[in-house]
């Protein structure tokens, strides 16, 4: 039995799980209180894409005669063909029938339908030896199959991360989703309803939180509270995450609390401690007491890890107000007298995130999700491929000025970082908990000065680990700094170029322009580090050949090889962004609805009369053929049926952002790092006009390569006892003016020594200046 059990609504990932619920775990695990979690989207796809259930949709699609089309009726027909892999393929991707992916290669092993028409040239994209990545795609493929037949016959609202997205994407009305509810529950439905009674009986829960980051989890969530409340109406259920803190800051439909009892925003933590006390914590149960919950919390700070990083701190224990009656409350709709009213009665401070305690996946299936590959580049397929730990560098963003982005909500207004040594700490221990060592920071913009401070922790730390996250595309990502993050594991970034523009970037108050992009993508890609790009199209005022030169732009940096992964969505108006919320400044229009559920999303009018969704096809076909490294030379014309007019780009605009010379010069605050080793050492002397000068020839040796270099024996004797120091490992930070200045207390002209063409060699076998 549990306390509280938290709840991921079908459908998020199929590769790893989404990070809410095992934060809020983390967080009760400080306070002492007992939860249980579950990913219902993977359990209900494991029990979906299995032989046994297949075997009924195939049926019941001939039962209700839903075969329509060409492609449903080839599927049918290779039935026993699609049934008899389809276990064996599951676990493949699930990394535990590896073997399968020799069978799962060859020629006519799983039967194809439409989504392998368009198939890709194997051996190109995959090379000779890439053969379990290779059968990943094939398999993909083949589920896609199966998910297009579902689609078709069994329920037209699947998808493998999302299920009835529609119902919930711009509902300023409950009225459609609560029709919905009212019709009788789907075939998928019966599963996920199913699984999750057989959940409620082992855990037997008092309060029941589901966290619904996405539209596309809404209807599930709706639907799992309506089985609750009719079978289990002594339950309390709460609802928070992702969609209500966007959209449902205005509801007023009473008809939403006849399936949840508490609708939470924002930071999660506080609210539900408070919804604890008052549902769990009253009389006539047998919940811990305060003296309970902070002895617990005592004695988690007592055996917090030996690196002396506690978590966790005696003024996160939830007490009792017993001095008022009135129940507290953070940030939480609830029905009352009839009326949805808006409680934010507490005076407890928030929790810092020093307070919130590591994430905890326990209880989640993490050896069951399932790694896909939809198509064949390698950066695009980490959101869908490999089991990730996720963790947060800091809460909120630290630019917080894009017009597009909620930055007048507290998950991006309020900036948060956590210390580098905290973040390893927690890192250790999710990889003794979960036994991986890859992490996703989930970040809206990883700030780069934490992101350098974390790097030097993991280096100083020798952890093996890999890991990738969200960053802006701003000027401190020298090529020095990112071959640290290189060097402690980081393996990509993703960040929005937004649009390739720089009177629109000025406009959406990005920070960047188009040539400091192309300067930053480019020192990422030198450090072996992958690149994708968030694109945008249909921005206010935007106008065609705006757009078309954008695309130019994004071409150019395709061709170049700087960024490997991209994608294009139109600009869409939203309520808490200040283009939202000051939309006159912007020369558009909105074209406001009556709210009484959801408003997030509005539609508009531009001032241009532009309809940006014709570009739509066009910009997502070009982008992904760059992705796969075709389409080129082709001209912009040829991806579009209607007539653009010619880019206004040069050619080489791109690379000639790139040919910009950089000065050599060196901030006296920069820190200087040694990554390397130590060198081999070999005394010479060498006589010139009856001058004797001693030398030391030094060869140092990386990973893949040795460099020899000679200098005067009293330079490379400082520079032999000055590496040693300049190591992550020996825990001291060493600015170049301190440096400097030890230099001359023995030397003279350290700028002459420092820029010399043998020590500009150095740096590349790991002397770096951040």
């Amino acid at each position: 039995m549990k306390d509280l059990l938290l709840i991921t609504p079908p459908f998020t990932q199929l590769n790893t799980p989404y990070p809410a619920t095992a934060y809020l775990k983390g967080f009760l695990n400080t306070i002492g209180v007992s939860a249980f979690q579950m990913d219902l989207g993977i359990e209900v796809i494991l029990e979906l894409f299995s032989k046994k259930t297949f075997e009924k949709l195939f049926d019941l699609a001939i039962e209700n005669d839903s075969i329509s089309t060409e492609n449903g009726q080839r599927i049918y027909t290779l039935k026993d063909d699609y049934l008899q892999p389809l276990d064996a393929i599951i676990l493949f991707l699930q990394g535990k029938n590896q073997t399968l992916a020799r069978q799962i290669c060859t020629t006519k092993f799983l039967p194809q339908a439409s989504r392998f028409e368009q198939l890709e040239d194997m051996d190109w994209a995959f090379g000779e030896m890439g053969m379990q990545d290779k059968a990943k795609h094939l398999a993909t493929l083949y589920l896609e199959d199966l998910s297009d037949f579902i689609i078709e016959c069994i329920d037209p609202n699947f998808g493998f991360s999302r299920y009835a997205e529609r119902l919930g994407q711009s509902a300023n009305a409950f009225d459609e989703l609560y029709e919905s509810l009212k019709n009788k529950p789907t075939f998928i439905d019966e599963l996920t309803l199913a699984i999750l009674e057989n959940r409620l009986k082992t855990v037997q829960p008092k309060l029941i939180c589901f966290s619904v980051p996405f539209p596309g989890n809404l209807y599930s969530a709706f639907r799992c509270a309506q089985f609750i409340k009719k079978n289990y109406p002594e339950i309390k259920i709460a609802i928070g995450g992702g969609f209500p803190n966007t959209e449902l800051r205005q509801v007023t439909d009473t008809r939403v609390f006849d399936f949840f009892d508490f609708i939470t925003l924002d930071d999660g933590e506080l609210p539900i401690a408070l919804l604890y006390q008052n549902v769990c914590q009253s009389n006539d149960n047998q919940s811990p007491s305060e003296t309970d919950l902070e002895n617990n919390l005592e004695n988690d700070d007592q055996n917090s890890n030996n690196k002396g990083h506690a978590e966790r701190s005696r003024s996160t224990t939830i007490t009792t107000d017993h001095s008022s009656k009135e129940k507290q409350y953070k940030r939480t709709f609830l029905l009352e007298d009839g009326k949805v009213v808006y409680k934010n009665n507490t005076t407890r401070p928030e929790y810092k995130q020093l307070q919130v305690g590591t994430p905890d996946y326990s209880d989640l299936l993490l050896e069951d999700y399932i790694s896909v590959i939809e198509i064949a580049n390698p950066m695009h397929s980490l959101w869908s491929d490999g089991r990730w730990n996720k963790l947060t560098m800091a809460h909120g963003c630290y630019w917080g000025k894009c017009t597009f982005c909620d930055i007048s909500l507290d998950y991006i207004k309020i900036y948060e970082p956590i210390a580098a040594a905290l973040l390893v700490d927690r890192m250790e221990q999710l990889i003794a908990q979960t036994g991986e060592n890859g992490f996703h920071f989930v970040d809206e913009a990883a700030p780069p000065a934490l992101m350098k401070a974390l790097a030097l922790e993991i280096i100083k730390r020798k952890l093996t680990v890999t890991w990738w996250t969200n960053i802006r595309f701003e000027k401190n990502f020298t090529q020095d700094l990112c071959y640290l993050l290189k060097a402690s594991g980081c393996i990509a970034v993703s960040g929005g170029l937004e649009v390739a523009s720089d009177r629109l970037l000025k406009l959406i108050d990005k920070g960047v322009t188009v040539e400091q992009v192309a300067q930053v993508t480019r020192n990422f890609t030198q450090a072996n580090i992958m690149v994708h790009s968030y694109l945008m199209y249909g921005y206010p005022t935007q106008t065609v050949q705006e757009t078309v030169d954008s695309l130019e732009m994004v071409r150019q940096l395709f061709e170049l090889g700087i960024i490997q992964s991209g994608f294009w969505h139109q600009f869409a108006l939203t309520a808490h962004s200040p283009i939202g919320l000051n939309p006159t400044e912007y020369g558009i229009t909105p074209n406001y609805k009556s709210i009484s559920f959801a408003n997030n999303d509005i539609d508009f009018t531009d001032s241009t009369g532009i309809d940006h969704s014709q570009f739509s096809f066009g910009l997502k076909k070009s982008l992904f053929n760059f992705m796969h490294g075709i389409g080129f030379d082709m001209d912009l014309q040829e991806w579009f049926d209607f007539e653009i007019p010619q880019t206004s780009i040069v050619p080489f605009h791109i690379e000639d952002c790139l040919n910009i010379e950089t000065t050599l010069t060196t901030k006296p605050t920069a820190k200087i790092v040694w990554l390397g080793h130590l060198p081999l050492v070999a005394e010479r002397t060498k006589t010139k006009k009856g001058f004797i000068n001693e030398l030391l020839d030094l060869t140092f040796h990386d990973k893949t390569e040795r460099l020899q270099m000679t200098l005067n024996k009293p330079e490379g004797e400082w520079l032999l006892d000055t590496l040693e120091t300049l190591k992550p490992t020996s825990g001291k930070s060493v600015s170049f003016s301190a440096l400097k200045k030890d230099f001359e207390t023995q030397l003279d002209d350290f700028e002459l020594f420092w820029f010399s063409k043998p020590m500009q060699k150095l740096k590349d076998f790991g002397l770096l200046q951040l």
